[in-house]
């Protein structure tokens, strides 16, 4: 089992992407749901439509779950609930360093 490779907290260890972030909210959601196989327009329109509340948490989730990263889905409720900016952040933060790994190919 693993940790978030950054913090809450840490929004600024990427300005760019916290800029981003900031500025238009729903494109780095959309990145991040399509990190995780779900389509990244209807998420990020999702979002535009106030239904972040409950889209988040979701992502947040598969993110977890990909990476082995122990936590419970009302966790991820509470974060989005009590600091969705910070979580969406941290999310597109993982992404990036999951996406810049090579991906491993299994033969049969």
């Amino acid at each position: 089992m693993t940790e978030f490779q950054h913090g809450l907290f840490a929004c600024f260890d990427d300005c760019g992407l916290c800029l981003i972030t900031y500025l238009v909210p729903c494109y780095t959601f959309g990145m991040n749901a399509e990190a995780v196989g779900e389509n990244c327009f209807v998420c990020g329109l999702g979002m535009v439509c106030g239904l972040s509340f409950i889209l988040g948490p979701m992502i947040r989730s598969k993110i977890r779950e990909r990476q082995g990263i122990p936590g419970s889905f009302m966790a991820d409720c509470c974060i989005w609930f009590f600091c969705g900016f910070c979580a969406l952040v941290q999310e597109g933060l993982e992404v990036k360093t999951f996406a810049a790994r090579p991906q491993r190919i299994e033969r049969e």
